[in-house]
């Protein structure tokens, strides 16, 4: 069993659990592991077993507790889960680290499309396994022939997903491929396409096109490709959600809202403000008016706070309704009048309140 764990300083060594505590409990078995003191904050261990040449080990994991012997901070979690499925299986299982008070990562499944033109007639003779790195660490050596869906072979290319399941890794970096073989083959990769199970996109593509020839002289091969470009969406939905922000943007106006507050004894207030406008072809949505561009306590006795908005083309001003929370002591406010300036139709409005 060999457990990797990922702080917010870097990853452990595999660490190879071997030291047993006395005084077992049925179907529990207890380690004493020592971690470098330099990892941070852990987010995230991998847990599986170490690759067994000529043997079918499994192994059913129920439940997993860890906890510092120092602080006493304890993480557990439930995973009633096999390792691995079969020889040449995935090994490895990735939780994320729950810590009380802290937003945990969550575990994704990747679709990872391979693109090539002979790995499924030289599959039974090769090894090929793959690590993803990402923003937040990386996903280990991952077997990549053992279980191949939606496989599709044309006369000079063929394609096939492989599913793995990962703490999420963030925006992805780069690939590490690794082939091995004991007896002499050619792999010819043309790309690699990746993504998560339950999106569409980002599509991150990285561009092989190698033909990786191992031999006796080079048993094994390894090779970094970094990722060449993202597909973020398809053209029509660009095209489409680009038309939409330019018609949107095209409809917005901006608002210049000055308020004035009286010169009377109690006239300030510390409450938060909102203000609706209405117009003859629209109404704005609720604005607070907590960005002044005079003061940084706004709504003082007698002074003027300016702010700025930007809501859709409303039209010719007709009212305002203006407000506040009454949060705060002595929260009473003693509004003079508004003033607001339309910048698309160059139109000044006044609404005096006197209140």
């Amino acid at each position: 069993l060999v457990m990797v764990f990922y702080g917010s300083n870097g990853k452990s060594n595999p660490v190879s659990v071997k030291n047993r505590v006395e005084h077992q409990a049925k179907n529990q078995i207890t380690y004493d592991i020592h971690l470098p003191s330099d990892l941070g904050t852990l987010y995230k261990v991998r847990l599986g077993l170490k690759s067994l040449e000529n043997s079918v080990s499994q192994l059913s994991l129920h439940h997993f507790k860890m906890q510092n012997t120092s602080t006493l901070d304890t993480f557990s979690l439930t995973i009633n889960k096999t390792l691995p499925f079969s020889l040449n299986g995935d090994r490895w299982i990735e939780f994320p680290i729950e810590w009380p008070l802290k937003e945990a990562l969550s575990v994704v499944t990747y679709h990872l499309t391979v693109y090539s033109r002979n790995i499924l007639s030289e599959r039974n003779l090769v090894r090929m396994s793959v690590c993803i790195y990402g923003t937040h660490g990386d996903t280990g050596n991952r077997s990549l022939l053992w279980s191949l869906q939606n496989v599709q072979q044309g006369e000079d290319n063929e394609s096939f997903l492989v599913t793995m399941d990962a703490v999420e890794l963030g925006e992805l970096d780069k690939v590490v491929l690794l082939i091995s073989s004991k007896t002499d083959c050619k792999l010819d990769i043309k790309k690699l396409h990746l993504k998560e199970a339950v999106k569409e996109h980002p599509i991150y593509v990285f561009e092989v096109n190698e033909a990786f020839s191992v031999n006796a002289d080079m048993p094994e091969i390894e090779r970094e490709i970094p990722v060449s470009f993202v597909i973020r969406e398809d053209k029509k939905n660009y095209m489409d959600n680009k038309l939409h922000k330019e018609s949107q943007a095209r409809n917005l106006t901006e608002y210049t809202i000055k308020v004035y507050t009286g010169d009377k004894r109690g006239a300030g207030t510390d409450a938060n403000v909102h203000i609706i406008l209405f117009g003859n072809e629209d109404k704005s949505e609720v604005f607070q008016l907590s960005q002044s561009l005079e003061h940084q306590d706004p709504f003082e006795r007698g002074k003027v706070d300016t702010f700025k908005i930007k809501t859709n083309k409303l039209g010719s001003l007709r009212s305002i309704e203006i407000g506040h929370d009454r949060k705060g002591f002595a929260s009473g406010w003693y509004l003079e009048k508004v003033e607001i300036t339309d910048a698309s139709r160059n139109s000044v409005y006044c609404f005096n309140c006197n209140r």
